[in-house]
């Protein structure tokens, strides 16, 4: 499968909280980091998703929220993966930032000036946020 989305994670489904409209899906890395994903009731239908299911949750750079020196700080992003950066490619607008997060690389992609204001350097301690509405699923054989 090839896919646009720099964040590919690969994991099985440990629970799924069924709505009338959208579902919870919780997944569990294959690195044991837990991701939380929300999609609608039909797609989990369709994909025949169930606890012990393969699955790759997609997030684009875009969709990743990168903070620092936040201990203590409540986020309602379902996602919260702490970590130490790995890499900056700097460009002219944006800045493509790699977080080392419990074994799995997130990019996230802000501002040139955002990587400046924060002070992002590599080996700093960083967290990669993303809401589970901004998670993507696949389903594997």
């Amino acid at each position: 499968m090839q896919s646009s989305a720099r964040n590919q994670f690969k994991g099985s489904v440990s629970h799924i909280s069924h709505g009338i409209v959208t579902d919870e899906v919780q997944i569990r890395t294959e690195h044991n980091a837990e991701l939380v994903a929300t999609i609608t009731h039909g797609s989990a239908v369709s994909l025949g998703l169930k606890a012990g299911s393969t699955v790759i949750a997609m997030v684009k750079a875009p969709s990743v929220m990168v903070v620092t020196n936040c201990e203590g700080v409540r986020f309602s992003a379902r996602n919260q993966l702490n970590g130490k950066i790995t890499r900056i490619k700097p460009g002219a607008v944006n800045a493509e930032v790699t977080i080392d997060a419990q074994g799995l690389q997130v990019v996230a992609m802000i501002t040139q000036e955002s990587t400046e204001n924060l002070g992002l350097a590599v080996g700093k301690t960083a967290t990669a946020l993303f809401k589970a509405s901004q998670v993507v699923l696949a389903v594997l054989p």
